[in-house]
């Protein structure tokens, strides 16, 4: 959905992938709960757009994210489509049964490349967090499950401000030995710039890291998460987060502010030639009608400018 033209550039990827995290991390730190027919709405109409990677919801104990509270009964009224993926975030081996009981085939553990948001987020620190995810990763890729491992505060952390590249490899690279499919890379708190985006990518495949299990996950604090996504794409990353309407924040890390929005990466993807399979249209009208229920418009730029004012 661009009339305005496509014009490609060289050296990136004729097609993508979103992970779509509007349903987990673009929801979790919204102060409003909502109904489970909203949320499995949502997760429902983000696939009807064409998305094949939903995050669909996190199962923590209620206390920690109450938003997400009522994960398995999300899951349970889900109808889940051939074809689509609804990975949920897991915290430990009990999260895991719980997983492998409603029967899904992708998870993600959360794993921090600092002490600081290990101890924050984790209550523990990075080896003691990387210790309690490896039985949790051995079983579920015994069982065939898909596995993401997260990992927060690539770039930059709020206490204890720039983080090494060398030390967010040393975390990236044990979390794949443990096992994990794929890796997700986290600008938690948004800080990100394209120049240390390409940096942290070339040593990530320096350490021997297929550029093919890398996805990026930006936060738009700053203004950077499209530039830095178009850097990432021309490192030969094919998978991209981004949250419908861009949602999301860490209730971990109070800097933290929205996701890219999935509809402005879509229309610059667009303008790009990058096929991504998901329809700009039904989305910016799913994040509009997400915001009518949140009672706020969505800080989408694309999804104001699709929608027209109100008379």
């Amino acid at each position: 959905m661009n009339r305005y033209g496509v014009d490609p550039l060289p050296g990136l990827p004729s097609r993508i992938t979103i992970w779509e995290v509007g349903p987990r991390d673009g929801l979790q730190n919204e102060a409003a709960i909502l109904p489970v027919e909203v949320k499995v709405e949502l997760v429902e109409r983000l696939a009807d757009a064409g998305h094949t990677v939903v995050e669909t919801t996190s199962l923590v104990h209620p206390e920690w994210v109450p938003q997400l509270a009522d994960a398995e009964e999300v899951l349970r009224r889900l109808k889940r489509r051939d074809g689509v993926r609804y990975p949920v975030l897991v915290p430990n081996e009990r999260g895991l049964d719980r997983a492998i009981g409603l029967g899904l085939t992708d998870i993600a553990v959360f794993a921090s490349a600092t002490e600081s948001f290990a101890r924050a987020n984790l209550n523990r620190t990075v080896a003691q967090s990387l210790e309690m995810f490896a039985p949790v990763i051995a079983r579920a890729r015994e069982a065939g499950l898909g596995v993401r491992g997260y990992l927060s505060m690539c770039f930059g952390d709020p206490w204890e401000g720039e983080v090494p590249i060398p030390q967010v490899v040393a975390v990236a690279t044990r979390l794949l030995a443990l096992g994990c499919t794929e890796l997700g890379l986290g600008d938690t708190i948004g800080v990100a710039t394209p120049g240390r985006v390409a940096a942290l990518l070339d040593a990530l495949v320096g350490a021997g890291v297929p550029v093919g299990r890398i996805g990026v996950h930006f936060h738009d604090t700053y203004g950077q998460a499209l530039a830095n996504t178009l850097v990432a794409l021309g490192r030969g990353v094919t998978t991209v987060d981004a949250s419908a309407g861009g949602l999301g924040g860490c209730p971990y890390a109070r800097s933290a502010t929205g996701n890219l929005a999935t509809e402005d990466l879509l229309w610059q993807l667009a303008g790009l030639g990058i096929d991504t399979g998901v329809d700009l249209a039904k989305l910016a009208e799913t994040s509009t009608w997400l915001a009518a229920h949140l009672n706020r418009p969505s800080p989408s730029r694309t999804v104001q400018a699709l929608t027209p004012p109100a008379c």
